[in-house]
């Protein structure tokens, strides 16, 4: 069973609260859309173990709501303002997100207004750092051909009532929410305090981590990219081993708790010798560890390449046990990149055995680049159900990924745990069979 499968003790009610019944015709209706009825549903488990769980137990199959337009809508689409706010850090297909949600709700739903908030939810506060930004066809036409952000982000909580103060002072009665776990966290609490006063706005989130870690959601956008990116780096750090005697290649990859990113950059290329996650401690010395393994290594083929996830290995790292945090409340890690080249070049050193270590680190680069084909098409269709999902009165709501379609998803799922790699699961034994690390 993979690591991140969602147990049957686990889920709660999967039912998607709504602001009220859909009683309007959908414009879509005029195109010849395929709708989606209520009912159709998409089997949460695919593995045996569960769905043998359930059944035991005596409890009905947990089951997803299909995502995608129908017939029938809540808002009155000509009457709707709609936002949208991006939080934490970049990650490629930000802006075909924000695309496809302004072009959808414009061309597809004709809706009033649509607003981005600047600088996360800092910009929904009562000091925003900038005053919203007009989202039209003719801003954001050619904005998906670049990396970054247009509506710019940040890290941190903001007093939620005012960011209902806010919202009602616009007239928003659709926020699209785009962010990772602290920032559905936020749209979360938002929902909380948006139904406590009663207020008719539909709250939407879009899963976005580049390091392919939230919960309940099979894919997320910027994974696709990031892979693309880091095989080059990889690529370029095997060359620079190669050409040198003794020569190791090491290249820090993005994942704080999660290892996706490592072990598909390493299964992407295949000549990597060591990859680290944050799933598997790290052992340096020792009969097994990393260090002699790589003195064997170097004796043996005088080359060698090694991937480490940025989350390894924080207990060798940490300098004097202090954990510091960001503004968003994450601990701000020290750099198991610079601490592997360091206790590397040492070990070698008192061998008095040649070493020729070139580091990489391409992180940042990764994280602001243009999204990929795969990426770009995904985000459109992430975007594009989140609009429809939206328009219905859903709220308190992701749009994610699984088993081969779209679904809704309650917020407090996404929110169970952090999607990690298992070290007993296909992915993980594949890494070792490929790098031959044992």
């Amino acid at each position: 069973m993979d690591a991140y499968s969602l147990r049957p003790d686990e889920l709660g009610d999967l039912t998607i609260e709504r602001l009220g019944p859909p009683t309007i015709d959908s414009p879509l209706i005029e195109k010849g859309v395929h709708f989606v009825d209520d009912d159709e549903k998409i089997l949460v488990y695919s593995h045996s173990e569960n769905i043998e769980a359930c059944e035991s137990s005596g409890k009905e199959l947990p089951m997803f709501e299909r995502a995608g337009p129908r017939r029938k809508i809540f808002f009155d689409s000509k009457e709707l303002n709609c936002g949208i706010v991006t939080c934490g850090g970049l990650c490629p297909g930000l802006n075909d997100v924000i695309r496809t949600i302004t072009l959808s709700l414009i061309w597809q739903y004709g809706v009033k207004k649509v607003i981005g908030f600047r600088y996360g939810y800092a910009g929904l506060s009562s000091k925003a750092p900038r005053e919203p930004m007009l989202l039209t066809p003719e801003q954001v036409k050619d904005i998906h051909l670049r990396g970054g952000d247009i509506l710019s982000s940040s890290r941190g909580p903001q007093d939620t009532d005012e960011m209902v103060d806010n919202l009602e002072k616009l007239g928003i009665g659709l926020l699209f929410v785009i962010g990772g776990d602290g920032t559905l966290r936020g749209a979360c609490e938002l929902t909380k305090a948006i139904n406590m006063r009663e207020s008719r706005i539909s709250v939407v989130g879009i899963p976005k981590t580049i390091d392919n870690d939230i919960c309940g959601t099979e894919q997320s956008f910027g994974f696709s990219t990031a892979v693309e990116a880091a095989r080059a780096a990889v690529c370029g750090a095997h060359e620079e081993a190669r050409g040198h005697w003794n020569g190791v290649g090491l290249v820090k990859l993005m994942g704080r708790d999660s290892g996706f990113i490592a072990a598909y950059a390493t299964l992407a290329n295949s000549d990597v010798n060591f990859c680290f996650i944050p799933e598997v401690p790290l052992v340096l010395d020792g009969k097994d560890g990393f260090l002699q393994r790589l003195e064997k290594r170097l004796d043996k083929k005088h080359h060698a390449l090694i991937v480490v996830a940025e989350g390894v290995g924080q207990e060798l790292v940490e300098k004097d046990g202090s954990r510091e945090k960001d503004a968003s409340g994450n601990i701000r890690y020290e750099d198991i990149g610079l601490f592997l080249k360091r206790r590397i070049t040492e070990y070698f050193k008192e061998k008095k055995k040649p070493l020729a270590l070139k580091y990489i680190d391409p992180s940042y680069m990764i994280r602001s680049l243009p999204a990929d084909s795969n990426d770009s098409a995904f985000c459109l269709m992430l975007g594009r159900n989140a609009v429809h999902a939206g328009m219905t009165g859903r709220t308190d709501v992701v749009v994610g990924y699984w088993n081969q379609y779209f679904v809704h998803i309650p917020i407090a799922v996404t929110m169970l745990r952090r999607k990690r790699v298992d070290p007993e699961g296909d992915l993980w034994q594949t890494v070792l069979e490929t790098t031959g690390q044992g």
